[in-house]
């Protein structure tokens, strides 16, 4: 069975843009997210999914200097890129990432691997379902390629292909999908990237740590020890899909 992390990443964004190329302790945004993606137990391979766009050449160039694997595809479907990326790796379980998320944590993503794999028959786990109870930005999809087909072949909302995922968990009748839940109600943490207050906030935990090896319970110990750093980005709300 190979486990292929697609990590979706452009560098237009409304609230941000060229975020994943932002430097964050003298690396780009995305370099930190593939770090961190790297340590995981469980994934057998990382591929970048970037868009057509001249300009996300620089992702690209970024992926041929660090040898990591990458594709490209429409800038709106995702969902295609998704599924495209899947099909040319010969993957058999998805787990999607975005490249928002520099604080991803290698021990949460083999998690919800992990309830994936231990499940006897299921379409799709993730920890972003309701209730939410991670940080945002530690959000992880897992899903299987036959899912995955199913939707590209089925959904033909393009704002919901944009997502990638809504077709199958709004779709409960048609999916086996099951949800994780941390032991503590943690969502009131906001550790993604899509403002100026939300790089602030990053960078801010960077500093202290001084590498990207730490890990969310470290985060968390520290945000307990400085709730002040927790207001720098407190006021922002996610945008709606």
């Amino acid at each position: 069975m190979k486990i292929v992390a697609i990590v979706q990443a452009r560098m237009g964004s409304t609230r941000l843009p060229g975020k994943v190329m932002m430097d964050l302790l003298g690396e780009p945004v995305l370099v930190r997210d593939v770090n961190r993606l790297q340590r995981s137990q469980l994934l057998d391979k990382i591929v970048i999914a970037t868009t057509d766009l001249p300009a996300d050449d620089q992702i690209v160039s970024l992926c041929k200097e660090r040898g990591w694997s990458y594709s490209r595809g429409d800038e709106n479907d995702v969902l295609d890129r998704y599924y495209q990326t899947a099909q040319a790796s010969n993957a058999d379980v998805i787990v999607r990432i975005t490249s928002d998320c520099p604080m991803i944590d290698p021990e949460v993503v083999d998690a919800v691997i992990r309830a994936f794999l231990n499940l006897p028959r299921v379409d799709y786990v993730s920890n972003t379902l309701p209730p939410r109870t991670f940080p945002r930005g530690l959000d992880t999809e897992v899903m299987t390629f036959e899912a995955l087909e199913r939707a590209w072949k089925d959904d033909k909302d393009p704002n919901l292909r944009e997502h990638v995922t809504p077709y199958i968990y709004r779709n409960p009748d048609k999916f086996q999908v099951q949800g994780v839940v941390n032991d503590r109600d943690l969502s009131l943490h906001r550790w993604t990237l899509d403002t100026p207050e939300d790089l602030a906030f990053i960078r801010a935990v960077y500093r202290h740590f001084e590498n990207d090896h730490f890990s969310w319970v470290n985060v968390l110990e520290f945000l307990d020890e400085h709730p002040e750093i927790m207001n720098i980005n407190r006021e922002i709300r996610q945008k709606e899909m």
